[in-house]
This record gives C-alpha cells, sequence and structure tokens, in this order.
C-alpha cells in the first residue's frame, strides 16, 4: 500500500497576530479544563471553562488569534485530549512554552493546534501584548524582540496543515 500525499501549504502563509496570555510552568490538563467540566464534548463548552481555576477571566477574555504563552512542561498530566480542544476551541491559534508533555503534544497536532518550543520566547513575551508569529519559519515578535522557535517537524506541519489527524487522513490518497 502506497500513500500519495495531498500537496498542503496553508502553514507556509499562516501568520498569527494577537494578544498574549502567559503562564506559567507545570501547567496540567487539570488546570487547562478541570475534570468537572468534562462530562460535555461541545467544543464551545469546553472552551467557556478553559482555565476556569487558575484564570477565571481567560475564556470571558481571549479572543480567536490570540497566543498562549507558558513555561515548562506545558500539558502535563492526564493523556485527555479534551485539554488542547478547550484550548483551540477558546480561540488559541498557538501555543509557545519552553516545552512540552509528551502527550499533550500528540494531541495538539492531531487537532491541529500547532505547538512552537522556544525557551527565550516562554521568558520574553508577556501577558498582555501583542505577538506576531510565522508559523512556518518559527519567527516570533513582541515585546520590541524576535524570538526563534525549534521547527514544527514535517509530518507535524502536514497535520496543521489539514486541520488535524482525522482530517489529513482523510486527504491522504491510498493507493493499493
Amino acid at each position: 500500500m502506497i500513500c500519495n500525499e495531498v500537496n498542503f501549504s496553508k502553514m507556509e502563509k499562516m501568520m498569527i497576530n494577537g494578544k498574549i496570555w502567559k503562564f506559567g510552568d507545570d501547567i496540567d490538563t487539570d488546570v487547562i479544563i478541570p475534570a468537572r467540566y468534562l462530562n460535555v464534548s461541545a467544543e464551545d463548552e469546553l472552551a467557556k471553562n478553559c482555565f476556569a481555576d487558575i484564570r477565571p477571566d481567560f475564556a470571558g477574555g481571549v479572543s480567536v488569534g490570540d497566543i498562549l504563552v507558558a513555561g515548562n512542561n506545558f500539558g502535563c498530566g492526564s493523556s485527555r485530549e479534551h485539554a488542547p480542544l478547550a484550548i483551540k476551541a477558546a480561540g488559541i491559534r498557538v501555543v509557545i512554552a519552553k516545552s512540552f508533555a509528551r502527550i499533550f503534544y500528540r494531541n495538539a497536532f492531531n487537532i491541529g493546534l500547532p505547538l512552537l518550543e522556544s525557551a527565550e520566547a516562554s521568558i520574553g513575551l508577556p501577558d498582555g501584548q501583542d505577538a506576531i508569529v510565522d508559523l512556518a519559519a518559527g519567527r516570533i515578535e513582541g515585546n520590541g524582540r524576535v524570538f526563534q522557535a525549534s521547527p514544527i517537524p514535517d509530518f507535524m506541519a502536514k497535520l496543521i496543515d489539514a486541520g488535524g489527524l482525522v482530517d489529513y487522513i482523510r486527504k491522504v490518497k491510498i493507493v493499493r
């Protein structure tokens, strides 16, 4: 069986310009979307309760295109896919952190939420200010500075371009 991939190019053009929402180290999935809100699967309901316990102003203040910046080990804890879904549904278009928990990293890309790793940006980008992110280049501008992120691996970029793993699989032609 041979897979012929569709040519994707959305990420090459993806520029994100939004307000920074800053969080610290070790933000776990229970903090991102508390367990008491997991009795629903509707993304808009998850978004309403994103960061409810540590940042109650988040759901009401976030706008489509905003940027989440965090420290080390973002998304640690349980493997629930609800956490990146809640973030994406709230309007966040990219998460920048010093590092990500492994399962959160893969779950985010599987649902089409891009992640960038940059220790310098995680420290140098302040809460509430605007930033511009060039996803394809991994270039982040904010606070009068330019930061460089580690590049998104090629396959993960294809997942982002497709809108996530399920949409990627739907778009890939399988030849037998």
